[in-house]
């Protein structure tokens, strides 16, 4: 059973959480949503809905995030900490 959150807890989605850190790292290399977009592969829609946290991307789509945006995967994952996981709504 997971630990009861505290009232003032904020409860965040996984897409919500990825979303943050896709526009963080985009931002410090200075990309835009299409830049990434085309560097990717992907539609420039769907690098929005990412950000949003409106889509939570497959393992397949981070990697390739990754690599278009010279980062490792771990650096699009770093805000899945022990704390913020159990706090996610999946």
């Amino acid at each position: 059973m997971l630990p009861a959150l505290a009232w003032n807890a904020t409860v965040q989605t996984v897409a919500g959480l990825f979303g943050i850190a896709l526009r963080r790292v985009r931002h410090e290399r200075g990309l835009s949503q299409e830049a990434l977009a085309e560097a990717t592969g992907l539609s420039t829609n769907f690098v929005g809905e990412m950000e949003r946290g409106l889509k939570a991307p497959g393992l397949g789509v981070i990697v390739r995030l990754a690599r278009a945006l010279d980062v490792s995967v771990h650096d699009l994952l770093v805000d899945f900490t022990d704390t913020a996981i159990r706090r996610v709504k999946v």
